[in-house]
């Protein structure tokens, strides 16, 4: 399923001599899971994170709590600072990062279920955040939130 997309996005890194890291926190390291599926995958991934909890986000990632108040873990303005938090804290030239509600519960009226963002964050000050509404279980929320993050992630390495 993913050896394709994984394929290309390891070509279009390897090309540029860069490394990845991730930080997720819904998808619970399925985005380095997947990456690390393919052999080789050192030549191009360096590390990844997997911040749960608030708390984690804060130590591993350098979250700041103001923002954590002000926005909650899921929003655009975390995923901002948790892509930068995986740059800072690695040697990797591109980040990607997610925090979403996979469900079933935890959703609210402004934030149900299935809502889900995403941070992206390059060496050379490039950043890219956004917010979907993915359907289904909590598995289909994960998987679909996985290949968001990696396609984008393509795009912005080609």
């Amino acid at each position: 399923m993913w050896d394709e997309l994984i394929t290309q996005l390891a070509d279009a890194l390897q090309t540029k001599g860069w490394m990845l890291a991730t930080a997720e926190s819904c998808t619970g390291g399925w985005i380095a899971k997947v990456c690390t599926d393919m052999a080789g995958s050192s030549a191009w991934f360096e590390r990844g994170f997997v911040t749960y909890s608030n708390a984690a986000k804060q130590d591993m990632l350098d979250v700041q709590a103001v923002t954590l108040a002000n926005n909650g873990a899921v929003s655009e303005a975390v995923t901002a600072e948790m892509a930068a938090g995986a740059l800072s804290h690695s040697r990797a030239q591109v980040a990607v990062s997610v925090s979403g509600i996979a469900g079933p519960g935890g959703g609210t009226p402004t934030k149900p279920v299935g809502t889900v963002c995403f941070g992206w964050a390059m060496e050379n000050g490039t950043t890219r955040t956004e917010t979907c509404h993915f359907d289904g279980d909590r598995e289909a929320v994960r998987q679909q939130s996985v290949e968001h993050a990696l396609r984008i992630l393509l795009q912005m390495t080609r």
